[in-house]
């Protein structure tokens, strides 16, 4: 979105939760304290499972057994910030696991967060006991890789399809993807490599659950479907999961870009790149010219950092805050490496909405700029932004006279552009290398979830 959007405006905001939790903050001297700490949800009987790292015990509710938080990591604070996730410690006694965990340290949300955040939550049937080797459904969370769309209720799944079912919470914005060379090589995706901790955990302690570990689908909707892409396409995700549903993974567009350059379509930024992103924003928060510039870093208060760092409209002003081509995590754009055969060859399920693209709930009188097409003129201005010289072919191809406003013009324009042609552009030369089913949303009377009065389509 262009610089004159408001980060704090309550559309963006919930443009930002339009992405597809958890319980008991986990410090790592603390754990023994909280497994035997009161909750304020009391346990059900028969829930206790024992894990590799302790006992847990969740809650039983309308024939969904729930835990709902269980550290995969130890928490990325102090030495460990921008560090790969470490290994959870283990705990003695029972965790109660019943009462909802804070999300990971961000922009959109000031109050009730935390740098210690690596958790899961696990919902299974009430019942569900090892060995049943039911599949697992494994969601990444959307919200633009800058904040925490939280949908971590997978209790429909659960009783409609009997799966385990298994959220992630995953570092974000500056404290998720910073790249800087006094991190050492390789450094940002932290975000990308805490889901894959999250995804070990798995493989390591959903059967004890009543989960099979060699059937697990990840999937996820806006920033959690680029995560989806991202995982297919990263060679340190090999073998960590079967299937894969990248839900509304296709957002970003040319001259209107909110989010980092980092969903299923996006070439991203290179690692010197974002270490040249990263050495800008040292500079801006005083480390720059200090000694040991990572040292320096790590003592600034993640609030401070996220203020100075996580920034809607302008995705490289504060160092990078979305995935990267580091080297490892990630070797190319996950886009190069699916449609090129460079990617885990799972079976992969891409979804778009017929009308989406970024920007679609937005109207002008959230910004200075113009957004939307309320006029012709609108129209013919946001084309010639958007398209350049190549505006008049577009406009022949969606003329104004096609469609009922300005705004469903754009709109249907965009969509296509930025959503759906690109979705099956990337499924066309995909499918050469492992199978692949494209999915339209056309339901436009499917709940868009926004106070607008606009005409959204589906």
């Amino acid at each position: 979105m262009r610089s004159g959007f408001r980060p704090t405006s309550p559309v963006i905001a919930s443009a930002a939760a339009g992405g597809l939790a958890l319980a008991l903050t986990l410090g790592g001297s603390a754990y023994a304290a909280t497994t035997h700490g009161a909750s304020a949800i009391p346990c059900s009987v028969g829930t206790t499972v024992t894990t590799t790292n302790g006992k847990v015990r969740g809650v039983t509710a309308d024939g969904v057994t729930s835990y709902t938080s269980i550290p995969y990591a130890a928490p990325p604070v102090g030495k460990l910030r921008w560090r790969p996730p470490q290994p959870a410690k283990p705990w003695t006694g029972v965790l109660r696991s019943t009462t909802q965990a804070k999300e990971c340290s961000n922009v959109f949300t000031s109050t009730g967060t935390s740098e210690d955040c690596l958790n899961v939550k696990v919902q299974v049937p009430a019942g569900a006991r090892p060995g049943e080797k039911l599949p697992a459904m494994f969601e990444f969370h959307g919200g633009g890789f800058l904040g925490e769309a939280r949908t971590d209720d997978g209790s429909n799944l659960v009783r409609t399809g009997k799966v385990v079912y298994v959220y992630v919470n995953y570092r974000l914005g500056v404290l998720g993807f910073l790249a800087d060379k006094s991190l050492g090589a390789h450094s940002g995706d932290y975000g990308l490599q805490d889901q894959q901790a999250g995804l070990r955990w798995v493989k390591q302690d959903i059967a004890r659950f009543g989960g099979n570990p060699d059937n697990v689908t990840v999937f996820g909707e806006s920033a959690g479907g680029a995560s989806t892409c991202a995982q297919v396409a990263s060679p340190t995700a090999k073998g960590l999961f079967k299937n894969a549903i990248s839900i509304s993974g296709f957002y970003n567009y040319q001259n209107n870009i909110v989010w980092s350059k980092a969903n299923c379509k996006s070439t991203y930024f290179t690692e010197k790149q974002a270490q040249q992103a990263g050495a800008r924003f040292a500079q801006k928060v005083g480390c720059g010219k200090a000694a040991h510039v990572a040292a320096c870093l790590r003592k600034i208060p993640a609030a401070t950092l996220i203020k100075e760092g996580d920034q809607v409209g302008d995705p490289t002003g504060g160092g990078t805050i979305g995935p990267i081509i580091n080297g490892t995590t990630l070797t190319m754009s996950p886009v190069q490496a699916i449609t090129t055969g460079h990617a885990n060859h799972v079976t992969l399920i891409t979804d778009v909405g017929r009308d989406e693209f970024n920007g679609g709930v937005y109207s002008n009188a959230d910004t200075p700029d113009i957004v939307v097409a309320d006029t012709p003129a609108h129209y013919r201005l946001l084309m010639k932004e958007e398209f350049g010289k190549l505006a008049p072919t577009v406009e022949k191809l969606y003329p104004l006279s096609r469609f009922s406003s300005p705004y469903t013009a754009y709109r249907t324009t965009m969509a296509d552009s930025a959503s759906v042609c690109p979705m099956l552009q990337l499924d066309t030369k995909a499918a050469k290398h492992m199978r692949v089913y494209a999915d339209i949303n056309t339901d436009a009377d499917n709940p868009a979830g926004e106070d607008t009065t606009d005409v959204l389509g589906a």
